[in-house]
C-alpha cells in the first residue's frame, strides 16, 4: 500500500507540469505566501499569530518573546546562552523550527537555539501547536515555531533604523529597507547585538563572568515577476556568533563558542487557473567550534551541509476543496572532530486534502511516507477538522502520527554515538474551542501526545553518556489563550494570557519529567493614547524538577517565580513618510531570584532603551 501511495504522488508531481498549461492565464497574487500549507492545510490546527506590536515589544529575543506570549516553556543556561523550548511537555528535539516553509533544525542536535534567532529579520512569526510531521518532517511532534519573510509588491520605498543601549553594557544596532514596485522587490536587513552580560548574581556577592556575547544577523529576500504566471523568490540568511559559555552558583568557566547558520532558498512560483507549482532548491550550512580554553586556539569542530529540493503541486478544484502533493529530497553532509564525515539521504512524498463540504464544516487528511538512508521508513498522517457551529463558537479537532529520526550526534558522536537507534515515534489528537467575538477571544484546547522509542542521552555501566531508545513517554494538558482589545475614543486597550497545564511521565516510572513544569502562564496588558504606548508584561513558571528521581530538595528541583517587565514608547512625529519612537523597557523590575536551569541565575532588574526611526 504504502509503495501504490509513493507511486501515486511521484506521477502527480511529474505530470504538474503537464496539467498547469491546459488553464488560463492568471495573475499571480500581490503577495505569495512562503509557507501556504499553514493556512490552506490547518481547518483543525491552533495556530496563534503574533501581532506587529508584540514583536516590536519583544525586539531581538525570539526566546523572550515566545517565553511572555505564547504557552511554550524555555530553559535557558544563563541570559543570551543555549536556549530550549518544551512545548506540551515534549523535549528541544520535538520541537521544529521553520524558515519560510522549511525546517531548519540542526542535523547534529536536532532542535534550534532560541538565543540565535532575531525577531526583527521576520515579517511575521506563527506558532503551530501540535504535531505536523506529515508538512514539516522530522520533530515537529510538540508544536512549531514558524519564521516568515513576506514579500510585498506594490509601489514602497522605507527604512528603519534602531539602536539600543541597556544594562550590561548590552548595545544593539539595526537596519532593515524594503523598496520595490509591482513588479520586484527586495527587503534586506541587517542586525547586531553585544552584550557584557555581566549581571550580579542576587543574593550573592558574584556576577555573572565568561557570559559576554556578540552575533550579527543579515537577512537578503528578493521577488522578481518574469512573467504575469511566474515568480522567482530568493530567501537568505546568515548568522555569526560568538559567545563565552557563562560558569555557574558551583564553577567558573572559561569556555567559548563560535557558530554560524547560512541558509538560502530560491524558489520558483507558477500560477494558471486552478494549478499552481512550487520549486525550492535550498542550501543549509551549520558550523560550530568549541573551545574548552578561550585563551587558547584548540578547539573542536562540526559542521553540516544540507541541499534540499523540495516541489509541490497545487490544485483547487474550487473554492471547497483543494490538493498538494510535495516531493521532497535532501542530502546533508556532515564533518567533525566527533563524528567523522557522516552522510544522510532523505525522499519523501506528501499529499494534503482539504475539503469544505458548506460554510460550517472544513477538513483535511494528510499522509507522508519517508526513505531515509541507513534507517527506518516512517509513515505517518494527519487528519483534521473545523466545526463552526455558532456565529462566534468554533471546534477544532486532529490527530496526527508524528516522528523524529536520530540526529547526526545520536548516532555518530565519538564516544557514544549508538547506531542502534530507531525513530521516535508519537501519536497525538487535540481538542480545541475557540470563542470569538469582535473584541475579545478565548481558546481552549485539550491535548494528549504519546511518543515511544524516545531518544535520551544517558550514562551507562561505564560512565559514559550514551543515547538509547526508552520506553513510553506521555504528554497531556490544557491550554487557554486569551485576547481582548476595546478603543474608546482615542483610547487602546489590549489585553492577552496563556495558561497551560502540562503533565509529561515516563510511564515506566510514572514521574514527571524534568524542566517540565505543571502550571505555565503569562499576561500582557497595554495601553495607547496618541503618541504614548504602555505595557506590562507577566510570567509565571512552576516549579521543575532537575533530576529523573523527582524528589523535591535544593539539588534536585527548582521553585516556581515570578517575572515582570514594564515598558513604555512615545512617538515624537509619524506621518506618511517619517516616524521617530523611542521607548524603554524595565526587565525583571521586581528583582526575582530565579533559575530555570540548576545552579544558573537569571538578571537581575536591568533596562534596555531603544530609539526607531523611519523613513
Amino acid at each position: 500500500m504504502k509503495q501504490i501511495f509513493t507511486f501515486l504522488i511521484l506521477g502527480l508531481g511529474v505530470c504538474s507540469g503537464v496539467q498547469a498549461q491546459v488553464d488560463a492565464v492568471q495573475k499571480l497574487d500581490a503577495v505569495i505566501l512562503s509557507d501556504s500549507k499553514l493556512k490552506n492545510y490547518a481547518a483543525g490546527i491552533k495556530i496563534e499569530k503574533l501581532t506587529d506590536s508584540v514583536l516590536s515589544n519583544n525586539a531581538t529575543s525570539l526566546t523572550n518573546l515566545l517565553a511572555f506570549n505564547s504557552n511554550i516553556y524555555f530553559k535557558e543556561n544563563g541570559a543570551g546562552m543555549v536556549s530550549s523550548p518544551s512545548f506540551r511537555g515534549t523535549t528541544a528535539s520535538q520541537t521544529a523550527v521553520i524558515w519560510n516553509g522549511i525546517n531548519i533544525n540542526s542535523q547534529l542536535n536536532g532542535q534550534t537555539d532560541f538565543n540565535t534567532v532575531n525577531t526583527s529579520n521576520y515579517s511575521s512569526i506563527d506558532i503551530r501547536s501540535g504535531g505536523g510531521s506529515v508538512q514539516y518532517g522530522s520533530g515537529s511532534i510538540g508544536g512549531s515555531i514558524h519564521l516568515n519573510n513576506d514579500l510585498k509588491f506594490s509601489n514602497h520605498a522605507e527604512t528603519r533604523i534602531k539602536t539600543g543601549y541597556g544594562s550590561f553594557n548590552s548595545k544593539n544596532l539595526g537596519i532593515n529597507s524594503s523598496f520595490g514596485s509591482e513588479a520586484w522587490t527586495a527587503n534586506i536587513g541587517v542586525d547586531y547585538v553585544d552584550s557584557d552580560n555581566d549581571y550580579k548574581y542576587l543574593g550573592t556577592d558574584s556576577v555573572n563572568e565568561n557570559g559576554e556575547f556578540h552575533n550579527l544577523n543579515m537577512n537578503v529576500n528578493l521577488g522578481v515577476f518574469i512573467s504575469d504566471k511566474d515568480i522567482l523568490k530568493l530567501y537568505h540568511q546568515s548568522y555569526i556568533g560568538e559567545r563565552n559559555f557563562s560558569g555557574t552558583l558551583v564553577g567558573p568557566s572559561r569556555s567559548k563558542y563560535e557558530d554560524e547558520n547560512f541558509r538560502s532558498m530560491l524558489e520558483w512560483s507558477r500560477i494558471i487557473g486552478k494549478f499552481s507549482s512550487r520549486l525550492k532548491v535550498v542550501h543549509l550550512h551549520e558550523m560550530f567550534k568549541y573551545f574548552e580554553n578561550k585563551d587558547k586556539d584548540n578547539y573542536s569542530l562540526g559542521k553540516v551541509n544540507t541541499l534540499l529540493i523540495n516541489h509541490s503541486f497545487n490544485v483547487s478544484f474550487n473554492e471547497k476543496l483543494q490538493f498538494k502533493t510535495i516531493l521532497e529530497y535532501s542530502n546533508s553532509k556532515g564533518n567533525g572532530d566527533s563524528f567523522k564525515e557522516p552522510v544522510r539521504n532523505v525522499f519523501s512524498t506528501t499529499a494534503l486534502l482539504n475539503h469544505k463540504p458548506n460554510n460550517s464544516i472544513s477538513y483535511g487528511v494528510n499522509l507522508r511516507q519517508d526513505f531515509t538512508t541507513g534507517g527506518e521508513r516512517p509513515f505517518v498522517f494527519s487528519v483534521d477538522a473545523g466545526f463552526d457551529l455558532f456565529e462566534h463558537y468554533q471546534i477544532q479537532i486532529n490527530g496526527s502520527k508524528n516522528y523524529r529520526i536520530p540526529t547526526f550526534n545520536d548516532l555518530y558522536w565519538q564516544p557514544g554515538g549508538n547506531l542502534d537507534l530507531v525513530p521516535e515515534s508519537s501519536y497525538q489528537i487535540d481538542l480545541g474551542q475557540n470563542f470569538n467575538y469582535p473584541n475579545f477571544n478565548v481558546k481552549l484546547n485539550g491535548y494528549y501526545i504519546n511518543t515511544e522509542d524516545m531518544i535520551q542521552w544517558q550514562p551507562n555501566s561505564t560512565g559514559l553518556w550514551s543515547p538509547i531508545n526508552i520506553g513510553e513517554v506521555a504528554s497531556y494538558g490544557a491550554e487557554v489563550e486569551v485576547k481582548s482589545h476595546y478603543n474608546i475614543n482615542e483610547h487602546q486597550f489590549n489585553v492577552s494570557g496563556h495558561y497551560s497545564y502540562t503533565v509529561s511521565e515516563d510511564l515506566e516510572t510514572n514521574k514527571q519529567l524534568i524542566y517540565v513544569p505543571f502550571h505555565k502562564g503569562n499576561l500582557a496588558l497595554a495601553y495607547n493614547y496618541k503618541a504614548v504606548t504602555v505595557f506590562y508584561q507577566h510570567m509565571f513558571n512552576g516549579d521543575v524538577f532537575t533530576t529523573a528521581d523527582n524528589l523535591e530538595g535544593r539539588f534536585t528541583s527548582l521553585n516556581g517565580y515570578d517575572v515582570g517587565n514594564i515598558g513604555c514608547n512615545y512617538t515624537f512625529f509619524k506621518n506618511t513618510k517619517n516616524e521617530l519612537e523611542t521607548g524603554i523597557t524595565l526587565k525583571n523590575i521586581f528583582n526575582e531570584v530565579y533559575e530555570n536551569v540548576a545552579f544558573r541565575p537569571m538578571p537581575n532588574r536591568n533596562f534596555n532603551i531603544q530609539i526607531n526611526y523611519k523613513f
